[in-house]
């Protein structure tokens, strides 16, 4: 059962963080995007925000709509924390502000909070 309310609220998460992404704190999220990941991966940084955004959606929803997947939507769910770690890392080096990370001290939680997200993606997504 807790496990249950785990990945309801993680797919939860995931789809109102996706949906920021594509709306109203679009143009923040820009700033935690380096410059080198434009560089690499060849577009421009609201490029990256709108695809990231599109894939929290789609992975909240597939946590929701496909239960025989879910361990490896989860592992895809722990993986896509484990990508968008270097724009938490620059965003914090750069002492940038987005919303809700406008002090050093929240930037720097935020990296924190990136393993406890990786494992509750991967806790409350795997086989009994």
């Amino acid at each position: 059962m807790i496990r249950m309310i785990a990945r309801a609220a993680l797919a939860a998460l995931l789809i109102a963080a996706g949906a920021a992404h594509l709306t109203t704190l679009r143009r923040g999220f820009r700033i935690a995007v380096p410059d080198w990941a434009t560089r690499v991966l060849r577009t421009d940084k609201d490029t990256i925000v709108v695809v990231s955004g599109v894939v929290e959606v789609a992975l909240g929803a597939a946590l929701v709509l496909l239960p025989a997947e879910r361990a490896r939507i989860g592992t895809a769910i722990a993986a896509f924390f484990v990508a968008v770690f270097p724009g938490n890392v620059h965003q914090w080096r750069q002492g940038t502000s987005a919303p809700g990370l406008d002090t050093d001290a929240r930037r720097l939680a935020r990296l924190f909070l990136q393993p406890v997200l990786v494992a509750w993606a991967l806790w409350a997504t795997r086989r009994r």
